[in-house]
């Protein structure tokens, strides 16, 4: 867990999200991402990438990369917890949060997107 009043590390891959009325870092770290290959049956990195580039996720992917960015962030957080978790702002706001997620995890420091494999 961090300590009290931490701030997210961008070049990490870390952001800030206020979720249950607290702000909470969320990082993808590679714990994270190996969950989420599993959660979403993908065999690489490339292929969660792909996955997430489409833009369409259900209600449960959401819990899932929230809950996997949780985690990683230093949260005890589990996915039940997620679903259950208040956002002000609703579903907008969670969609924000997902997507400031995985451009701080997939984009270069620049805030492109990496032309290497992965």
């Amino acid at each position: 867990m961090r300590p009290a009043g931490a701030r997210a590390n961008r070049r990490r891959g870390e952001i800030e999200a206020v979720i249950d009325g607290e702000t909470r870092i969320l990082c993808l770290t590679l714990g994270a991402l190996a969950e989420l290959e599993t959660a979403f049956s993908v065999d690489s990195l490339a292929g969660l990438a792909e996955r997430f580039a489409d833009g369409r996720l259900k209600a449960a992917d959401m819990i899932r990369i929230i809950g996997a960015g949780l985690r990683g962030g230093g949260n005890l957080y589990s996915d039940d917890a997620v679903a259950d978790a208040n956002v002000e702002g609703g579903i907008g706001v969670y969609a924000a949060i997902i997507g400031d997620l995985l451009a701080a995890t997939f984009a270069g420091p620049g805030g492109e997107t990496s032309t290497r494999p992965l």
